[in-house]
Protein backbone atom coordinates (compact mmCIF):
# COMPACT_ATOMS: atom_id res chain seq x y z
CA UNK A 1 0.00 0.00 0.00
CA UNK A 2 1.46 3.69 -1.25
CA UNK A 3 1.72 6.11 1.33
CA UNK A 4 -0.50 9.32 1.64
CA UNK A 5 1.08 12.50 0.60
CA UNK A 6 0.72 14.92 2.96
CA UNK A 7 1.40 18.66 2.97
CA UNK A 8 1.41 20.30 5.88
CA UNK A 9 2.94 23.35 4.75
CA UNK A 10 -0.24 24.61 2.93
CA UNK A 11 -2.67 26.83 4.58
CA UNK A 12 -5.99 26.18 3.90
CA UNK A 13 -8.89 28.80 4.22
CA UNK A 14 -12.50 27.57 3.71
CA UNK A 15 -14.56 29.92 1.19
CA UNK A 16 -17.46 30.56 3.05
CA UNK A 17 -20.05 28.95 5.23
CA UNK A 18 -22.19 26.30 3.03
CA UNK A 19 -25.20 26.36 4.96
CA UNK A 20 -26.52 26.80 8.78
CA UNK A 21 -28.97 24.43 10.19
CA UNK A 22 -31.25 25.84 13.32
CA UNK A 23 -33.63 23.34 15.33
CA UNK A 24 -36.84 25.01 15.23
CA UNK A 25 -40.44 23.95 16.67
CA UNK A 26 -42.49 25.88 14.24
CA UNK A 27 -40.17 25.47 10.90
CA UNK A 28 -43.14 26.91 8.94
CA UNK A 29 -43.74 29.91 10.66
CA UNK A 30 -39.88 30.37 10.55
CA UNK A 31 -39.30 30.28 7.47
CA UNK A 32 -42.17 32.50 6.85
CA UNK A 33 -40.31 35.15 9.23
CA UNK A 34 -37.22 34.95 7.34
CA UNK A 35 -38.69 34.94 3.91
CA UNK A 36 -40.55 38.24 4.54
CA UNK A 37 -37.76 40.03 6.37
CA UNK A 38 -35.06 38.85 4.27
CA UNK A 39 -36.46 37.55 1.03
CA UNK A 40 -35.17 34.21 1.63
CA UNK A 41 -36.17 31.99 -0.86
CA UNK A 42 -37.40 28.63 -0.27
CA UNK A 43 -34.92 25.64 -2.09
CA UNK A 44 -37.00 22.57 -0.31
CA UNK A 45 -39.36 21.71 2.33
CA UNK A 46 -39.76 18.40 3.29
CA UNK A 47 -42.32 17.80 6.30
CA UNK A 48 -39.27 17.75 9.02
CA UNK A 49 -37.41 20.74 7.11
CA UNK A 50 -37.10 23.44 5.23
CA UNK A 51 -34.01 24.87 3.40
CA UNK A 52 -33.81 28.85 2.01
CA UNK A 53 -31.35 30.51 0.13
CA UNK A 54 -29.07 32.30 2.03
CA UNK A 55 -26.84 34.16 -0.37
CA UNK A 56 -25.09 32.86 -3.87
CA UNK A 57 -23.34 30.27 -2.46
CA UNK A 58 -25.50 29.32 0.78
CA UNK A 59 -28.28 28.07 2.42
CA UNK A 60 -30.25 28.36 6.39
CA UNK A 61 -31.74 25.26 7.35
CA UNK A 62 -34.88 25.56 9.52
CA UNK A 63 -35.06 21.73 10.77
CA UNK A 64 -37.78 20.13 13.30
CA UNK A 65 -36.55 18.61 16.38
CA UNK A 66 -35.40 14.98 16.40
CA UNK A 67 -32.23 13.19 14.85
CA UNK A 68 -31.66 13.42 11.02
CA UNK A 69 -30.28 11.44 8.86
CA UNK A 70 -26.66 11.86 9.99
CA UNK A 71 -27.73 11.77 13.68
CA UNK A 72 -27.65 15.72 13.80
CA UNK A 73 -28.88 17.43 17.12
CA UNK A 74 -29.53 21.30 17.12
CA UNK A 75 -27.33 22.97 19.54
CA UNK A 76 -26.91 26.39 21.36
CA UNK A 77 -25.17 29.77 19.68
CA UNK A 78 -24.53 32.77 20.71
CA UNK A 79 -25.80 34.49 17.50
CA UNK A 80 -25.44 34.21 13.66
CA UNK A 81 -24.41 37.29 11.14
CA UNK A 82 -25.58 37.27 7.27
CA UNK A 83 -23.37 39.63 5.39
CA UNK A 84 -25.41 42.84 3.88
CA UNK A 85 -24.86 46.04 2.31
CA UNK A 86 -25.78 49.25 4.20
CA UNK A 87 -28.76 49.73 2.10
CA UNK A 88 -30.12 46.43 2.98
CA UNK A 89 -29.59 47.23 6.45
CA UNK A 90 -32.09 49.83 6.55
CA UNK A 91 -34.73 47.85 4.40
CA UNK A 92 -34.65 45.54 7.06
CA UNK A 93 -35.05 48.10 9.21
CA UNK A 94 -38.35 48.98 7.91
CA UNK A 95 -39.69 45.64 7.51
CA UNK A 96 -39.11 44.73 11.45
CA UNK A 97 -40.64 48.27 12.25
CA UNK A 98 -43.44 47.33 9.84
CA UNK A 99 -44.45 44.15 11.84
CA UNK A 100 -43.51 45.81 15.31
CA UNK A 101 -40.66 43.85 15.65
CA UNK A 102 -37.90 44.71 18.06
CA UNK A 103 -34.43 45.21 16.76
CA UNK A 104 -31.51 47.31 17.76
CA UNK A 105 -29.31 49.34 15.33
CA UNK A 106 -27.71 49.79 12.95
CA UNK A 107 -25.00 50.10 15.50
CA UNK A 108 -21.39 52.01 14.11
CA UNK A 109 -18.59 49.87 15.02
CA UNK A 110 -14.98 50.98 15.11
CA UNK A 111 -14.23 50.47 11.45
CA UNK A 112 -17.45 52.37 10.52
CA UNK A 113 -19.12 48.93 9.40
CA UNK A 114 -22.65 48.62 11.12
CA UNK A 115 -24.63 46.05 12.26
CA UNK A 116 -28.51 45.95 13.33
CA UNK A 117 -29.62 42.74 15.71
CA UNK A 118 -32.88 41.02 16.38
CA UNK A 119 -33.97 37.62 17.30
CA UNK A 120 -36.33 35.47 14.85
CA UNK A 121 -39.50 33.88 16.38
CA UNK A 122 -37.83 31.30 18.38
CA UNK A 123 -35.75 33.28 19.75
CA UNK A 124 -31.84 33.01 17.91
CA UNK A 125 -30.17 36.31 17.82
CA UNK A 126 -29.51 37.64 13.87
CA UNK A 127 -27.39 40.19 13.09
CA UNK A 128 -26.91 41.56 9.61
CA UNK A 129 -23.47 43.14 9.17
CA UNK A 130 -21.88 45.67 6.44
CA UNK A 131 -18.32 44.19 7.21
CA UNK A 132 -17.83 42.61 4.21
CA UNK A 133 -19.61 45.43 1.90
CA UNK A 134 -19.43 48.96 3.05
CA UNK A 135 -16.95 48.24 6.34
CA UNK A 136 -13.04 47.83 6.32
CA UNK A 137 -13.60 43.51 5.43
CA UNK A 138 -15.14 45.47 1.62
CA UNK A 139 -11.42 45.26 0.20
CA UNK A 140 -9.27 43.52 3.12
CA UNK A 141 -12.09 40.49 4.02
CA UNK A 142 -11.01 38.67 7.17
CA UNK A 143 -7.53 39.83 6.97
CA UNK A 144 -9.14 42.86 8.18
CA UNK A 145 -9.48 41.29 11.19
Amino acid sequence: MAARSTDNTRTMRTRGVCELTLESVDHERLAAFYRTILDMPVLSEDDDRIWLGCGPRSRLGLWAPGEKEFGDRGGHHVHFALSVDRTELQVAVRRLRALGHDFRGPVEHEGGDHSLYFEDPEGNVVELWDFFQDGDGADAGIDAF
